[in-house]
């Protein structure tokens, strides 16, 4: 009880904690234990090399080992999809005589899923390039899908993996075509059920109102129709063979690639007027044109830049820093990479540091690598669990809009409750993050206050005075990472 009074009389400051790099603790997914994130670079080469990362990620050779054995490192998706509609039209079969094949079914897909949270985390906890990191959360964000829709839990990993995560630094452009021909937004938005003659304007809706260019930023239904137009034939192949029949210019035309698949028999070849641009009835290259434009109007880098400055600065960012952001955006094209330099060189940035209260994403990751830091953890269910319980489960928004990036969102009193339990446990010495498939071993509490991270921190005396009445190191662990200071960023 004594435990909780102090919690919630932490809950009521206010005044945010200063680590030895404020950019680190914003740019990355938290400083660790070890307090060695900047790895002796002055923060203007770290933030640098985040900007511009190589190819190695890093990751100590245990968690490396780790990611490289789960089936979706080594098996590729259009495999996996297919075994599990195969097994989908076996229970179909056999569920009148065989009650378990389904749950079977259920559990063999749910796997999938926790197989691309698991290695999406290990990244997150371990690699060196946090920003790449940070970045593959906030454009699976923007582009979301939800992982529990159809067959998505056998593609989602693949989703991350090559449509997101290659381009997260690169240009939009990029990023945009690999979203649009990956088989899991295509199943999630419906565009497989968008042909000729019979449009669903699902996708092309949400394409305009939430990937690009925003709502109210001057596009008309007309537009949205034309686009679906422009997107019909393009779907999913989960058949495992190419269709067979028409003519030359539909077997010309026919492509098919992994579980993606244009059928030239369900595109509309009329002409299209798609804002203000005439586009011809070309087939697949029509996509391409109209993703073209859309990359480069201005109310796309205007709505982008503001989703970026909001999630990387602050939760109403001004007018004059989205402006500045959009200038680069214009000036380079769509790189993602120059627009966040913008962002990231501004006064509001730097004045805002410290400040941004953490989602939980932020929160379960960040608590883990304070308190454990480079110590790599075994099972990654627990923090699975965690975001679950703080209602935001990874790869599980249901609708397209993605998670909120705004602090009203993450704060009310049930969520905060759910945090100041999930603080107990870790501090507790979370025993379940480095079990196996034995027991889970005996895990003595950290003693947080001995870390460097902890030690570079410059505390209010309120928080210090708190965290020193707990009567365990458990207890003044919980009291740390329930503090107002550890949930600021």
């Amino acid at each position: 009880m004594r435990t909780l009074s102090l919690v919630l009389a932490l809950s009521a400051l206010t005044a945010p904690a200063l680590a030895g790099s404020p950019l680190v603790n914003r740019l990355s997914w938290g400083e660790t234990a070890q307090g060695d994130t900047l790895e002796g670079q002055s923060p203007k080469a770290w933030l640098e090399r985040q900007l511009h990362p190589g190819d190695d990620d890093g990751l100590p050779p245990q968690v490396a080992a780790q990611i490289a054995s789960l089936t979706i490192s080594t098996t590729p998706m259009d495999q996996l999809a297919r075994e599990m509609k195969q097994q989908r039209m076996e229970v179909k079969e056999i569920k009148a005589t065989d009650p378990d094949a389904r749950k079977a079914y259920q559990q063999a897909l749910t796997e999938l899923m926790r197989q691309a949270q698991t290695r999406s985390l290990l990244r997150d906890l371990y690699s060196k390039n946090q920003l790449k990191e940070q970045l593959t959360w906030f454009w699976f964000n923007h582009f979301n899908v939800h992982a529990q829709k159809g067959l998505i839990r056998a593609m989602v990993g693949d989703y991350e993996e090559t449509a997101i995560r290659p381009h997260v630094l690169g240009k939009f452009r990029d990023l945009l075509a690999a979203t649009v021909f990956h088989p899991a937004m295509i199943q999630y938005l419906d565009n497989q059920q968008n042909a000729a003659g019979k449009i669903n304007e699902n996708y092309a809706r949400e394409i305009m109102e939430l990937h690009t260019m925003g709502v109210g930023s001057g596009y008309s239904q007309t537009d949205v129709q034309e686009l679906a137009r422009i997107l019909t034939g393009v779907g999913v192949n989960l058949n495992g063979q190419p269709r067979r029949g028409g003519g030359a210019m539909v077997r010309e035309q026919y492509v098919s690639d992994g579980l993606f698949e244009f059928n030239p028999r369900r595109h509309d070849y009329g002409d299209k007027t798609f804002l203000g641009h005439t586009i011809h009835g070309e087939g697949l290259q029509e996509v391409s044109q109209a993703i073209d434009i859309l990359a480069r109007q201005p109310a796309t880098a205007k709505y982008v830049s503001t989703q970026l400055a909001q999630y990387f600065c602050c939760d109403a960012p001004s007018p004059a820093l989205v402006a500045a952001m959009t200038a680069t955006w214009q000036k380079s094209d769509g790189d993602i990479a120059a627009v966040l330099r913008s962002l990231f060189d501004s006064a509001e940035f730097h004045a805002s540091l410290g400040t941004k209260f953490k989602d939980p994403m932020h929160y379960a990751v960040s608590a883990v690598r304070a308190v454990y830091g480079s110590q790599p953890i075994s099972n990654a269910q627990p923090i699975i669990n965690w975001l679950n319980r703080m209602g935001e489960p990874l790869f599980s928004h249901e609708t397209p809009d993605g998670y909120p990036l705004i602090e009203s969102a993450w704060a009310g009193p049930g969520q905060m409750s759910a945090r100041f339990e999930i603080a107990r446990m870790i501090g507790s010495g979370a025993p379940q993050l480095f079990a196996g498939d034995g027991p889970p071993p005996r895990q003595t509490p950290p003693v947080l206050e001995q870390t460097t991270y902890y030690q570079s921190l410059t505390l209010p005396a309120a928080t210090k005075a708190a965290i020193t009445q707990g009567q365990t190191q458990a207890d003044r662990n919980m009291l740390f990472l329930s503090s107002p200071d550890f949930m600021r960023r």
